[in-house]
């Protein structure tokens, strides 16, 4: 009944100025209310719900009804917080169905001297975006046994566009032969997709977008400067799954996500320690504590390194398929409450799982903090951990449909506009 008279407030109170993120994590439900500030966002209202083991699996909804009460129970502390009803929300989507990539696609114009416009970009991008889709679609089926599952496409990106081998950033009015245009796209499969937007409705709120997690930390750390060159490896380790992205010089290279998180070392360490499921988890949270016994304490640490070698081989399988990279970025940020576990930041420290991989020397480890995140100011004070990272990327999905493309905008902001069209 709370919760109905909450919908209807929303429906009936709900202001355009702020927008929702709805991190829908295998472990928490974050949720985030930021209000609109010119070009910042400044977060107002601070949520989080602990989900229940069946809720998720793998990163994707298991349970929609039990996943919206988490949501309503996330989202009524950020709205008690700010003191107003958001409408607009986006929601991440994660998981090992959805797919991160970057294609290249050579265009040979059959006109080199004419100078080119928007409308032949338009025509060259939505060329792009159909061959991601058909090789997203042939990869969802192999590994899904379903030859006619449905995908969409849930973000796209321009990463790099070449006239004749010469890299421009506004390719408007260039003659020449050949256009190369790198476009980073993600899609995931419509039973995802769905189960997200019943979400959104439940809550009474309009989904403004859904947007790949990787691709969201990558936003929240490259802001609405499109002339950066922000170059990073970023892994968010959640509770079900890991989501890395590669960013070199400003642009998505891709995503890749695997279904090893922080719930798989509480597993273990039930497992091995033959102990209930919370109890195996209270161990791994409160194990650089100092209440737990030397002994129990190593036999935590013995069964966290069995899953600690699984998840590491994922992390090194993962980035060997960025296959088109010449090099890796040599610098590790993580966020995410997996990434908590200290061991796991020690063993891509110190482990030689980098070896085999294109890396110019070791990359260094770091955890992405809240201060690192550009643009997006916290006035709660309460989203201050690298926990919350995930979510401000939302936020920073959600600025982009909104503002992305209007008249102050650079060429790559508009056809980035383009893109989300």
């Amino acid at each position: 009944m709370v919760f109905k008279k909450l919908r209807n407030m929303r429906k009936e109170n709900a202001s355009d100025d702020y927008i929702v993120a709805l991190d829908i994590g295998t472990e928490y439900v974050k949720a985030l209310v930021a209000r609109l500030d010119g070009e910042e966002l400044n977060i107002v209202g601070v949520g989080r719900t602990h989900q229940q083991i069946s809720d998720m699996h793998s990163g994707a909804i298991a349970d929609i009804s039990g996943v919206v009460r988490n949501c309503e129970d996330a989202l009524a502390d950020a709205e008690d917080q700010s003191g107003i009803q958001a409408k607009n929300v986006v929601i991440g989507i994660a998981g090992e169905l959805v797919k991160g990539v970057t294609n290249t696609i050579r265009y040979r114009r059959p006109q080199p001297d004419r100078p080119l416009d928007t409308s032949e970009m338009e025509f060259i991008i939505e060329k792009v975006q159909e061959r991601a889709q058909n090789k997203a679609q042939k990869q969802i089926a192999l590994e899904t046994g379903n030859e006619d599952v449905e995908i969409k496409l849930v973000n796209s990106a321009l990463v790099s566009i070449h006239i004749d081998g010469y890299k421009v950033s506004n390719p408007i009015g260039f003659q020449g032969h050949d256009v190369a245009v790198q476009i980073y796209t993600a899609f995931a499969p419509m039973v995802h997709i769905g189960a997200l937007e019943r979400v959104a409705d439940e809550l009474s709120l309009e989904l403004l977008a859904v947007a790949a997690e990787p691709f969201a930390v990558s936003r929240s750390v490259l802001g609405n400067d499109a002339n950066s060159n922000f170059t990073a490896i970023l892994a968010d380790v959640g509770g079900g799954t890991t989501d890395i992205a590669v960013v070199d010089d400003g642009g998505v290279e891709g995503t890749k996500m695997f279904g090893i998180g922080g719930r798989s070392f509480t597993r273990t360490i039930a497992s091995e320690m033959n102990i209930a499921y919370d109890d195996a988890e209270k161990l791994k949270v409160n194990i650089e504590s100092d209440k737990i016994k030397p002994a129990v304490v190593t036999d935590v640490n013995k069964a966290i390194d069995k899953s600690l070698e699984v998840w590491v081989s994922g992390v090194e399988l993962a980035l060997s398929e960025f296959d088109s990279a010449d090099h890796l970025p040599n610098r590790i940020l993580l966020c995410g409450g997996g990434s908590s576990l200290t061991r796991l930041v020690e063993a891509l420290q110190k482990q030689e799982w980098h070896k085999d991989l294109p890396f110019t020397k070791k990359p260094t480890v770091h955890h992405i903090h809240p201060s690192d995140v550009a643009g997006i100011n916290d006035l709660t004070e309460l989203a201050n951990d690298h926990t919350y990272i995930t979510a401000m990327g939302l936020l920073r999905v959600g600025y982009d449909t909104i503002v992305g493309g209007g008249e102050g905008s650079t060429m790559k902001e508009k056809l980035n506009k383009i893109l989300r069209i």
